[in-house]
């Protein structure tokens, strides 16, 4: 199997429907267990071997430089650090650059045919070996985690206005989203508009679809994405269920 080192993580974006934090530091720097959720991300992904991590900065980049500055085992750089032996770089893609255009940036720093791609707000437990094998095995271009959306209101079933069946928060029947935790051919640069209004979920997502290459891998444990102080609850008390979010 070809060596998957590399991953890049969307990081820059304002998180502007999280103003309680936001304010003040980026939204993958919110804390969850005392850990921001940048770090167990990459603490996922460290564990599968991963060993080269961009983070595309941008809004309240220089949280994230100070983090590791003070965090990672050894600074490089100002930008530039080692981290559980793994090769930490933080770059800047702009306060206001679209998705697209962090990776088309973040591109020039990672030189695989294929690389992992995530954002910095969701944390799941995602088995990356099998992804990896999944996005292989279909020859795809580019491969996403299909998860379940997470259940936010009870079911009513009706029938002439009355109740004929009262249902639990579910999942179960809410179809799939996409959460993320990609694997990418570096062909996807074809697809990526060298501008910074590039929205990788948009047109390139799109392009790639009409070619029959891009595929979905479902995951149907757990994954949380952090939109709401209520999110954050729901990630914690999980997280506390699982080695992972304590390591």
């Amino acid at each position: 199997m070809e060596n998957f080192e590399s991953l890049m993580i969307l990081a820059g974006g304002k998180g502007t429907r999280f103003k309680e934090y936001t304010e003040d530091i980026p939204k993958p720097m919110i804390r969850a267990l005392n850990k921001p959720l940048l770090i167990h991300i990459i603490d996922h992904y460290i564990n599968y071997q991963v060993k080269k991590i961009v983070i595309l900065a941008g809004y309240k980049k220089e949280v994230i430089s100070d983090y590791f500055s003070e965090k990672s085992d050894k600074k490089i750089s100002n930008d530039s650090f080692l981290y559980k032996d793994v090769n930490i770089s933080i770059l800047d893609t702009g306060q206001d650059a679209m998705t697209g255009a962090r990776i088309r940036k973040g591109l020039n720093l990672i030189k695989n045919e294929n690389f992992y791609l995530t954002y910095g707000d969701g944390i799941a437990d995602v088995n990356i070996s099998a992804l990896t094998k999944f996005h292989l095995k279909n020859k795809a271009k580019v491969t996403l985690t299909a998860v379940r959306p997470p259940a936010r209101f009870g079911s009513l079933d009706l029938k002439d206005n009355k109740v004929i069946n009262f249902g639990e928060k579910t999942n179960a029947l809410q179809g799939w989203i996409n959460g993320g935790f990609f694997v990418v051919n570096r062909s996807i640069t074809n697809d990526l508009d060298d501008n910074d209004n590039c929205i990788f979920e948009k047109t390139p997502l799109e392009s790639v679809t009409s070619e029959g290459k891009l595929y979905a891998y479902k995951h149907e444990g757990f994954w949380q994405c952090v939109d709401t102080i209520r999110e954050l609850e729901i990630l914690e008390r999980e997280l506390t269920k699982n080695s992972y979010g304590k390591k």
